[in-house]
């Protein structure tokens, strides 16, 4: 869309410069008649030419000056206009000096020629150096304004694209955040699975042959499973803090824990929980999780001191989260990413729900999700 606008205003201009152009040849041709027609071939032809120079993009430099220029210093003011445009094309160019110096040759050639048509005749010698000054002024004050603007869209486009990549970034990092926690979930529950399924085989002696088979089948199965799981997903674990050979364990951390952190730092958090956490999903659990982080975090730093409501209800059949704050001190002391939310819209998408956050009234803030629960989640969740 950008980029046929921006079509649409190129050709725009190039239909106003042949407008303007075919207005200095006809001035040229109607002042020449104003002196009886006395050179009104040669005149009509040389403006012309200096048109077609002035319009041609190849030719305008350094070309359309040159013809311009030693066209205005013979004829004057029949084709003081025209010079007038080229001295606006150099000065849009950034030529200034060359401008400059054409504006200079042009009026001087032309009084030492002192013809007829004549630049400094009936007329006072401000108004024949108005025009080529004004022509210079208002064409550097345009190319510095194209420039500008030409510099501000580069830059607009750079921090989209940059926003881009940083918001692609969080997205990525949340899912690998997401993969790490259920690599460690799934291995300790495998983990478990192989365990007592080898204990068992020990005993298979004093078992039916079928199922020892079975057991043994099972244990091996959940052994590769767990190699798998490891090969793939283990190199999302951050090696700079798990030892080298460290036996997996669960990272699933209850709510009321973090609670308890924020309030030894001195924040005043009111934690309400209905339904029993082990309802709910694994995966759910784990967004409760990094919501409630995210939101205490965010309320440490944008309202420092302001309470802040949790509530949490594990359904089935929907895992429900809002957190809220009223307004509090800002701190100047901690710089965030920004993109912590959209982390979490990323991870809470991804299990088919919803997150909204915004202003709740009042100069208040509010985080709220809602997750429903998978298909066969037990719909008779117990109140607490």
């Amino acid at each position: 869309m950008a980029q046929v606008s921006s079509r649409e205003s190129r050709r725009w201009a190039a239909y106003g410069r042949g407008a303007i152009v075919a207005l200095c040849v006809l001035a040229a041709v109607l002042n020449d008649a104003a002196f009886q027609g006395r050179h009104q071939a040669p005149v009509m032809a040389t403006a012309l030419v200096c048109g077609a120079a002035l319009l041609v993009p190849r030719l305008r430099w350094p070309a359309a000056p040159l013809l311009v220029t030693v066209a205005t210093a013979w004829w004057g003011s029949l084709l003081l206009p025209m010079l007038a445009v080229a001295l606006y094309d150099l000065a849009v160019d950034r030529r200034a000096r060359v401008a400059v110096a054409c504006a200079v040759a042009a009026l001087s050639a032309n009084l030492l020629g002192y013809r007829a048509t004549s630049l400094w005749t009936g007329q006072s010698y401000a108004s024949t150096v108005f025009l080529p000054v004004l022509a210079v002024l208002v064409g550097l004050w345009l190319g510095s304004r194209r420039r500008l603007l030409t510099a501000l869209a580069a830059d607009v486009e750079h921090l989209r694209i940059e926003a881009q990549l940083r918001e692609e970034a969080a997205r990525i990092a949340e899912r690998s955040r997401i993969a790490a926690e259920m690599h460690d979930v799934l291995a300790h529950r495998l983990s478990l699975i192989a365990l007592h399924t080898g204990v068992l085989a020990t005993k298979s002696d004093t078992l039916p042959a079928p199922v020892a088979e079975r057991l043994g089948l099972l244990r091996t199965t959940s052994v590769e499973a767990l190699t798998d799981l490891r090969d793939v997903l283990g190199v999302l674990r951050d090696h700079d803090t798990t030892p080298t050979g460290a036996a997996l364990t669960p990272m699933m951390r209850e709510v009321g824990e973090l609670a308890d952190e924020a309030r030894a730092v001195g924040q005043r958090i009111e934690l309400t929980t209905d339904g029993l956490p082990e309802r709910a999903p694994t995966t759910h659990r784990l967004a409760v999780y990094r919501i409630v982080q995210e939101a205490l975090t965010n309320a440490r730093k944008h309202a420092d001191g302001a309470p802040v409501t949790v509530r949490i209800d594990y359904g089935p059949p929907t895992t429900l989260v809002e957190v809220s704050n009223p307004p509090g001190t800002p701190r100047t002391d901690t710089v965030g990413s920004g993109y912590g939310l959209v982390g979490l819209r990323e991870r809470v998408t991804a299990l088919g729900g919803h997150l909204n956050s915004g202003p709740a009234g009042a100069g208040a803030w509010r985080l709220a999700a809602r997750i429903p629960h998978p298909a066969g989640i037990e719909q008779n969740g117990t109140r607490t």
